[in-house]
């Protein structure tokens, strides 16, 4: 069974920054992307940022040129570093992998558990 285990999150100061890290654990032969959704109090859950294991990158306007997202497709470990933080960013943080392959089955998608990100006003 694969599992996303992610670290990182937190409490940060506006205009400070936070990075997360989320690894695929279990016997992987590949992952097509890798990558996070956010969800805030209230909303709907959306995408942050995503990257393929060719390295295609898709980025939400909201975090275009704060965030940053990168992997290591040997170590199925997706990363994302957030700089410049504003309250808006504030919210559960997913992990996400799309198409991932092993010996024994296919899953469409994993999600991992999603690590809290608060920015205080």
């Amino acid at each position: 069974q694969v599992q996303l285990v992610e670290s990182g999150g937190g409490l940060v100061q506006p205009g400070g920054s936070l990075g997360l890290s989320c690894a695929a654990s279990g016997s992987i032969y590949s992952i097509y992307a890798m990558g996070w959704y956010r969800q805030a109090p209230g909303k709907q859950r959306e995408l942050v940022a995503t990257i393929t294991n060719g390295g295609r990158i898709n980025y939400a306007d909201s975090v275009k040129g704060r965030f940053s997202v990168s992997r290591d497709n040997a170590k199925n470990t997706v990363y994302l570093q957030m700089n410049s933080l504003k309250p808006e960013d504030t919210a559960v943080y997913y992990c996400h992998a799309l198409d991932v392959n092993t010996p024994d089955h296919r899953y469409p998608e994993v999600w991992g558990q999603g690590p809290l990100v608060t920015v205080p006003p």
